[in-house]
């Protein structure tokens, strides 16, 4: 750490920069609303773009210094841990090809990672980035944003209070149909990338939203998988990544599942559901109803528990923001990745002991989630037979 960075000055927000994200990207300005949305941090700094000069014209756009908009991330990472007012934390937002690295820079430069999800595009890669979080004590937190909403983290306390009983079924989904056609051959900058090997890595949906919905799973229930049996497709001619993902699941301790993850899927927009079934009750939850979570104790009706209210527990309570029945969704669930990042991020540079009830996805749940898209490529390469992950 440079000598006079005010790194561990109490309190104050948090020096944020971003990697990616600069004009014509989505994701970027999404992780710019959460950072902002409990007024954690300050963006002060990015390489929004390998252009250079459209890095500084989305600099310009976003009010940054023109000094700290810098024509690789290499350079950025160099240049903003050597000041005193460097950032604090990185967060990346390009294509999942340059996560890796990207993360390796700022890690070795000294500062706290924010990284989008998959987290590498091998997982050879993932280790390496495991040993370097441990070996340096910087923060990680991957956005898996889904873990972020009040609901899901009143379905993982429920699981975890035996509310369900012993886990005998876990059903995963996520279905969009925005890939229905071959967008990647038209201008569609999102479609180019995600459907690209050399930029999205193994795996086309199944890196994408596969992901998404298998983090989701473990997330709920704390099982780890022991293996899969997956059918990867295609469908659309000439498509070099999967847009269709038909998995079986295996988990440690003897519970079954599947996941069914798909961009081809029509009529389907966001539609990540988690269906969880134990040996006393089973859990439903739906992202495009997020305020949501149907709960049925075996031989009673169902019961609806909805966000901020009446049965809803602390878990819930401590990431929700207003009173109930005010919508709370995809940013907000964002934002609470953001915020749990931020306190984390804090704890580290005071010195403090973390709050336990601070959770975020890690630098591990990154190397599991490319231990599943590696499993489920090998599985569907072999005619789909079962691989151990």
């Amino acid at each position: 750490m440079v000598e006079g960075r005010s790194d561990k000055v109490e309190g104050g927000r948090i020096r944020l920069g971003m990697v990616g994200g600069g004009q014509g990207a989505f994701i970027g300005a999404v992780h710019r609303l959460a950072a902002r949305m409990d007024d954690h941090y300050d963006l002060v700094a990015g390489a929004l773009s390998s252009n250079k000069a459209r890095a500084l014209a989305s600099a310009k756009e976003l009010g940054l210094d023109p000094d700290r908009s810098y024509g690789s991330y290499e350079e950025m990472a160099k240049a903003e841990a050597k000041r005193p007012d460097g950032i604090e934390a990185v967060a990346i937002v390009t294509p999942n090809h340059m996560h890796g690295p990207v993360a390796k820079a700022f890690l070795k430069a000294g500062i706290n990672v924010i990284c989008d999800k998959p987290m590498t595009t091998t997982v050879k890669e993932a280790k390496e980035l495991v040993q370097l979080v441990k070996k340096s004590g910087l923060v990680f937190v991957l956005t898996h944003n889904y873990t972020g909403y009040p609901m899901v983290r009143q379905a993982r306390a429920m699981v975890a209070a035996g509310k369900l009983g012993d886990i005998r079924v876990v059903q995963a989904e996520y279905a969009q149909d925005w890939l229905t056609e071959k967008a990647e051959a038209t201008a569609n900058k999102q479609a180019k990338w995600r459907t690209d090997p050399r930029q999205s890595g193994a795996g086309g949906s199944i890196g994408d939203i596969g992901t998404h919905a298998y983090n989701l799973a473990s997330f709920v229930t704390g099982l780890k998988l022991d293996s899969l049996c997956a059918d990867l497709t295609a469908f659309v001619k000439g498509r070099k990544l999967d847009d269709n993902d038909n998995i079986l699941l295996r988990w440690k301790g003897g519970a079954k599942g599947m996941l069914w993850a798909s961009q081809v899927a029509v009529g389907h927009e966001n539609g990540a559901m988690l269906r969880v079934y134990g040996s006393k009750g089973g859990l439903v939850w739906k992202q495009e109803h997020p305020n949501h979570l149907w709960f049925s104790a075996f031989g009673k009706p169902p019961q609806l528990i909805t966000r901020a209210g009446a049965g809803s527990g602390p878990e819930a309570g401590r990431v929700s923001r207003v009173p109930a029945g005010h919508p709370e969704g995809y940013l907000e669930g964002f934002a609470n990745i953001y915020t749990e990042a931020a306190r984390a991020i804090r704890a580290h540079r005071d010195g403090k002991k973390l709050d336990p009830a601070v959770v975020y996805p890690t630098v591990e749940d990154g190397l599991a989630g490319m231990q599943f898209i590696e499993a489920a490529v090998a599985s569907s390469k072999k005619g789909a037979v079962w691989v151990k992950v």
